[in-house]
């Protein structure tokens, strides 16, 4: 079981691009939108400026370094906040986080058979994977970064993290969740809802 992704939500997703890109070094995938009607997505090579010339309006911006992959949607918030968190887990873990869901009454959702959404009822979602081959290229590349902490203020830490720990079956120590070689950590001071991005430690 292993967290590789998060989707963050924020109005200032230029800087928070930028902060990943030009601080933490991560490579920018592509940028997904519509030009008028039209849904397009743009790899790297072109500027805002130019997308801004062309009428593009951004839907997401996808980022990726080693193990880990971030998107930038964009939303209400000047801090980004946290729409959910990508997992993949084998066969077995995956079958018994949706039979623990179920029996919970959360919200299952299957998107196109390639990703299954789960309600926590604590303001964010979970995108939970059986093992896939493009999530395994991704994964191979862990010698080069990995999450090691994911750090989030919300309003409720324990209760947030015995949503996360219920679901995945996974040791909790109060507001702290160890999944796989991740440790999610919920602090005070969030708001409700969604909780807010407030540190990463990658290894």
């Amino acid at each position: 079981m292993q967290l590789f992704h998060y989707h963050l939500v924020t109005s200032r997703v230029r800087e928070v691009e930028a902060r990943y890109i030009g601080k933490l070094a991560f490579d920018l995938v592509a940028r997904h939108g519509r030009i008028g009607e039209e849904l397009t997505s743009y790899e790297p090579g072109m500027a805002w400026h130019e997308l801004d010339a062309i009428g593009f309006k951004l839907r997401l911006t996808e980022l990726e370094k080693g193990a880990v992959n971030v998107v930038v949607q964009p939303g209400q918030w000047p801090t980004p906040r946290v729409d959910h968190l990508g997992f993949v887990l084998d066969e077995d873990e995956f079958d018994a986080a949706i039979e623990r869901a179920e029996q919970s009454d959360l919200r299952v959702q299957e998107h196109g058979g390639r990703r299954t959404f789960v309600s926590t009822n604590a303001g964010y979602r979970l995108e939970l994977h059986p093992p896939r081959e493009w999530i395994d290229e991704l994964l191979a590349q862990g010698d080069e970064l990995q999450l090691s902490e994911l750090h989030l203020k919300a309003d409720d830490p324990s209760g947030k993290a015995k949503a996360l720990a219920q679901i995945l079956d996974a040791d909790r120590d109060g507001s702290s969740v160890e999944v796989g070689e991740t440790v999610v950590r919920f602090v005070r001071g969030g708001p409700q809802g969604r909780p807010e991005l407030f540190g990463e430690l990658f290894v």
